[in-house]
């Protein structure tokens, strides 16, 4: 027997209820409201995705792609739009990050139909900017005077709506902030007895510690998708983890290497592997199934292929590395200068080869999805 509409609305927000905090007691009668609020919203949702006709151009296929800066690009390939260019956003998006590659891949699907893309993705982004608030981009190459204008949110610059087919997201590792805590981790190599793990497991008071920052990137990542179902309701939704940019063992590292994690501990690398990226893309998985749509695994083929691994072998650049010539090679704000070992600040980024390889994934995915759809 077949559940009813109202029946799959009914399951629907009572697994909300419990995947908004699996095996966490409700400390605060705020998150209690917040829950509820959260469940009725993925309720009301799902009417949406009940069936109700057929998405897209008779001749073309319509793929909006999300994401933060390992969607974006930032420093692989040329910008777009081109330097110069007055409708430059400050978002950094090249054209060979992963979607201008698989939009090359895929220039005719089937035969006589064509896919179209809608790259809005931002480097910087988190999971909010994606569907409830503007952004205020921080592109360091040829920003105007008083700094970018703020961007809308990215279900709105992409204009989903029911002729969508296919939305591919990528975001989550801005919301902890995992750059803010590789940062935070270099400092705090650097400083004899400091460790980073102990700083995010028992931090100072008004800090968040990684459970909790982990818990909030769950709740915000189904509002998200939520949304985005609402505003797509016939789109495939395919969201992407993240890479191996860590290496198995962080003994691997060397400490004294701008190119790879420089002063980062041994041990603060195999914490922020084990206990902060891979529970990022357990979470983003766990949550996207929970909506029954496809999680990109891009992890698993990229491992030994780390920010600490020698140049060709690597698919991650490590604090400093190779990039495109008007990517900058000092940090602005910082002390962090790159120019003396003639590189730029890559700041643990996707290489081209990084890129290829998520393309290829991301590819058989939208394949997969359009020949369903």
């Amino acid at each position: 027997m077949h559940p009813t509409p109202m029946g799959r609305l009914a399951a629907l927000a009572s697994t909300a209820l419990q995947l908004a905090c699996p095996g966490r007691s409700m400390r605060h009668p705020v998150n209690r409201l917040r829950t509820r609020a959260l469940a009725v919203g993925l309720a009301l949702t799902a009417a949406a995705l009940l069936p109700s006709g057929s998405a897209g151009a008779a001749d073309q296929y319509q793929w909006a792609a999300l994401g933060d800066s390992y969607t974006a690009g930032v420093f692989v390939g040329d910008p777009q739009p081109p330097l110069g260019s007055a409708s430059r956003d400050g978002c950094d998006r090249t054209t060979d990050a992963y979607p201008g590659v698989v939009e090359r891949e895929l220039d005719e699907f089937p035969p006589g139909k064509t896919v179209h893309l809608t790259n809005v993705s931002c480097g910087n982004a988190t999971i909010s900017d994606i569907a409830n608030t503007k952004q205020s981009p921080i592109s360091p190459v040829q920003p105007p005077a008083g700094g970018w204008p703020a961007v809308d949110p990215q279900i709105q610059r992409a204009k989903l709506n029911d002729k969508t087919d296919i939305v591919t997201i990528g975001v989550g590792g801005n919301s902890l902030p995992f750059g803010g805590m590789l940062l935070k981790c270099l400092e705090l190599g650097a400083t004899p007895g400091k460790s980073c793990r102990e700083h995010y497991t028992s931090p100072p008071e008004g800090e968040e510690s990684i459970q909790d920052k982990l818990a909030r990137v769950q709740d915000e990542y189904i509002e998200m998708l939520a949304k985005v179902h609402e505003a797509a309701p016939n789109a495939k939704v395919i969201t992407v983890g993240y890479p191996a940019v860590l290496p198995q063992e962080g003994s691997a590292c060397n400490r004294l290497s701008l190119t790879q994690l420089s002063a980062i501990k041994h041990a603060d690398i195999d914490w922020l592997r084990d206990d902060v990226l891979k529970p990022l893309n357990s979470t983003i998985q766990r949550v996207t199934s929970f909506f029954g749509d496809r999680y990109v695994d891009v992890y698993s083929s990229s491992v030994g292929h780390d920010a600490c691994q020698p140049a060709g072998t690597k698919w991650v650049e490590g604090i400093c590395g190779d990039a495109a010539d008007y990517w900058p090679a000092k940090l602005p704000g910082t002390l962090l200068n790159c120019a003396p070992i003639n590189k730029r600040v890559t700041l643990v980024h996707p290489n081209a080869q990084g890129h290829a390889n998520t393309a290829a994934h991301v590819e058989r995915a939208i394949r997969i999805a359009l020949l369903e759809h």
